[in-house]
């Protein structure tokens, strides 16, 4: 007959997470992995169900009644906290010696992994647990590289949205930020004023200089504007020296034109590029949400370039609200 120690031996490299009880429900030996649960707790010597809380079956209540389970089957947990859940098997020992109760983590393994920090070397070698863990930590590889070539694919996908609507020259909007935009606040609507300004004398600059001191022109343009404008306004480049302003929510006539006039004086302003003097100046037209019955982008960017034009024919350097031409049209 094999000794107890001996027992002892062969239970720790099979199922390290044994328990040995005597006739009496007395824990006398405890596998490795399960001691390694309770490291400052002594299992020896203790009655199995002062450790243990037996869930089902429910009709047992006695460690009697456990040992002569008719399955043999149990589900458990620990009496103290964490409460950690296992399957249990017993087998009894020869000649009414007591059991052998083999314990499992079932479906909380992953649990008890994270809680007490379990490796490899804590289960049996033929343990199927190990190769669920292989397989977790495997599919957790997968997914954080899967998440991580997603993160970079958005980046990827936001940098080149932000490119289809960027001018790559100034770095304002583009004709096609603008429409999505005026698309956007007239399906909400919004109100909002649209300034149409045209940089004035700008082929002479290119002439005279080249297109590198034209470039510098636009660049230098670009930047005054968006310093004349809110953080929440539309700046964009529409054409070579053309440009849409967007104000959200402003229709205010004396408010815009002060930016008007602003942008003007600051415009022509003479830029210097390698010493040279690049002379423009700035010709701007006006027209608001609120003039349409129905508002449509294509009438009130039309609106503003009449009175753009109507800028331009008085004289350029000046300020036109649209508005202003449908008064004359009226009084004529």
């Amino acid at each position: 007959m094999i000794k107890s120690e001996d027992l002892g031996k062969l239970l720790n490299t099979l199922c390290p997470m044994f328990v040995l009880v005597d006739d009496a429900g007395g824990v006398t030996q405890v596998g490795p992995t399960l001691q390694k649960l309770r490291p400052d707790q002594c299992m020896m010597g203790q009655s199995f169900l002062d450790i243990f809380e037996l869930v089902r079956p429910r009709s047992i209540t006695t460690v009697a009644q456990m040992l002569t389970a008719p399955d043999r089957k149990l589900h458990l947990r620990f009496q103290d906290r964490p409460q950690t859940a296992f399957k249990g098997l017993i087998a009894p020992l020869p000649g009414g010696a007591g059991a052998v109760v083999n314990l499992s983590f079932g479906i909380s393994i992953l649990d008890a992994v994270r809680d007490y920090a379990l490796t490899s070397a804590d289960f049996s070698g033929t343990d199927l647990a190990i190769e669920l863990l292989y397989l977790v930590e495997a599919n957790s590889a997968a997914m954080e590289a899967s998440r991580s070539l997603n993160l970079r694919l958005q980046g990827a996908m936001l940098a080149a949205e932000e490119q289809a609507y960027t001018d790559t020259l100034t770095g304002l909007k583009n004709r096609r930020a603008m429409d999505h935009i005026l698309g956007h606040l007239i399906s909400m609507k919004s109100t909002f004023a649209l300034m149409h300004l045209d940089l004035d004398f700008f082929k002479s600059v290119n002439d005279r200089l080249g297109h590198a001191a034209g470039d510098y022109v636009l660049r230098q343009a670009a930047e005054i504007m968006l310093e004349e404008t809110r953080s929440d306004d539309t700046v964009a480049r529409v054409g070579g020296d053309e440009f849409v302003l967007i104000f959200k929510g402003m229709t205010d006539r004396e408010k815009l034109g002060g930016i008007a006039r602003r942008l003007i004086s600051r415009l022509c302003q003479p830029m210097k590029f390698e010493g040279s003097p690049c002379q423009v100046s700035a010709s701007v037209g006006t027209a608001l949400s609120t003039q349409f019955d129905v508002p449509k982008a294509v009438d009130i960017l039309h609106a503003a370039d009449l009175a753009l034009y109507a800028a331009k024919r008085s004289g350029r350097s000046c300020h036109r609200f649209y508005s202003d031409l449908l008064g004359a049209q009226q009084s004529g």
